[in-house]
């Protein structure tokens, strides 16, 4: 069976693509980063840790401690990735001031990333 988050995962990433492509910024980077949280949930659920509903912090808590720095299963770079794709996310939500398109493809491209290396580790096929 395919893990479930990495489908969700999937799905909004190519929202995250379709919204980028019609000029929605701000919705973009709410995807990308939303496609990269349930990345996270199906690299931990692999792992045995599981949760309902997802919590943000405990999810970047443990995917950190257990996956980067105990497990050593990912590259140190990802550490920040959640982190600041969900600033921005906050931004693109909670701010005045709307997401730019550069920093949306930079959210794009940096939630596409972490995606990719999930799902070559959890035995999915790359994006």
């Amino acid at each position: 069976m395919k893990n479930e988050f990495i489908l969700k995962a999937k799905e909004n990433l190519k929202a995250a693509e379709l919204l980028f492509e019609n000029g929605l910024y701000n919705a973009s980077a709410n995807r990308s980063y939303y496609a990269a949280l349930h990345a996270a949930v199906a690299a931990l659920t692999t792992i045995g840790i599981k949760y309902e509903p997802i919590s943000h912090k405990t999810t970047q808590a443990n995917f950190s401690a257990e996956l980067i720095q105990r497990r050593k299963v990912y590259p140190s770079r990802l550490k920040s990735y959640l982190t600041e794709l969900q600033d921005t996310r906050n931004d693109a939500d909670y701010r005045i001031k709307s997401v730019s398109k550069n920093l949306a493809s930079k959210q794009l491209a940096k939630s596409k990333e972490f995606i990719n290396q999930i799902a070559t580790e959890v035995g999915d096929v790359q994006l």
